[in-house]
């Protein structure tokens, strides 16, 4: 079943009765429900949202991802569940003992994933891609040769060329970073809680490693993902006709990230369900019953 991203950017208060939630909006005096188990990934932007205890533990304990915004609004922080798999203990120990040998092959698998999907999203606007392709070919075990770097330099050189001058990629440049951005939150969002749900620990990477980032693994595990972001990105780059701020329109459009179809073991499934596989065959492979992490093909 797929569930449901719910962004709220106007004031309102949030509770719960019978297993729903219930949600008040006092400047429009209306009030929905939503059943709880309906919901993925819940957005609370605007700083007048009010969301009482008790709605919070129903929303972890149905494995919800509860993501804030900052004053700019933008996400900035996330809860998940700590308690997300019946096995958890044992698929931790799993995660813990990986070799550094094992998570190197892991990491070798992630950039090929990555950069063949950019190559896919290139040769889809009639760009070359041979480049990328022979990279893809050569990734050793821990990329050793920064063959991702040299490919992520090819691809933003690129990606933009019919719409844009000049793009740079990078956290704090100019638009349309800002909807990449918003884009990957999202993402990492449906990529985090995945991993709840298969009993790992975000914040043990694979190859991410910064001692101040919670979730290390899911930004492993999001790189092959980040050109669906990406694809419709350009899109929306090519259709509006202003994407300078982050207006409830693009953000709208931004939020379907988690039901986009993505390619997956020979099937279409909608990238939250595809998210679940992926993480799925990870920790298979810490626990040395799989020998290749399930990424989808663009």
């Amino acid at each position: 079943m797929i569930k449901r991203t719910l962004h709220f950017s106007n004031p309102a208060h949030l509770s719960t009765k019978k297993n729903q939630m219930v949600v008040n909006f006092p400047d429009e005096r209306m009030e929905v429900t939503v059943p709880i188990e309906d919901v993925g990934i819940i957005v609370l932007e605007h700083r007048q949202i009010t969301i009482s205890h008790t709605l919070i533990t129903h929303l972890l304990g149905n494995n919800v991802a509860l993501v804030t915004c900052d004053s700019h609004h933008l996400p900035q922080g996330m809860m998940l569940n700590l308690n997300g798999h019946s096995q958890q203990q044992e698929h931790f120990r799993h995660q813990v003992a990986a070799t550094e040998a094992m998570k190197a092959r892991m990491w070798q698998q992630t950039v090929k994933a990555k950069i063949l999907n950019q190559a896919a999203l290139l040769k889809a606007n009639s760009l070359d891609t041979e480049n990328m392709e022979r990279w893809a070919s050569k990734v050793k075990p821990g990329d050793p040769d920064n063959l991702e770097a040299r490919a992520a330099a090819n691809y933003w050189k690129k990606l933009f060329t019919d719409q844009l001058q000049d793009f740079k990629r990078g956290r704090y440049e100019g638009e349309p970073n800002n909807l990449l951005n918003y884009g990957y939150a999202i993402l990492r969002a449906v990529i985090a809680r995945a991993l709840i749900g298969s009993g790992l620990l975000p914040t043990l990477g694979y190859h991410h490693r910064n001692k101040y980032n919670a979730y290390c693994l899911a930004d492993d595990v999001m790189e092959p993902y980040r050109p669906f972001v990406d694809q419709l990105v350009v899109e929306m780059v090519r259709t509006e006709e202003d994407y300078g701020s982050l207006t409830p329109d693009l953000k709208k459009k931004l939020l379907q990230v988690p039901v986009l179809d993505v390619h997956i073991r020979n099937q279409t499934s909608p990238l939250m369900l595809a998210a679940q596989q992926t993480t799925k065959s990870v920790y298979q492979y810490y626990e040395k019953t799989g020998k290749t992490i399930q990424f989808p093909r663009l």
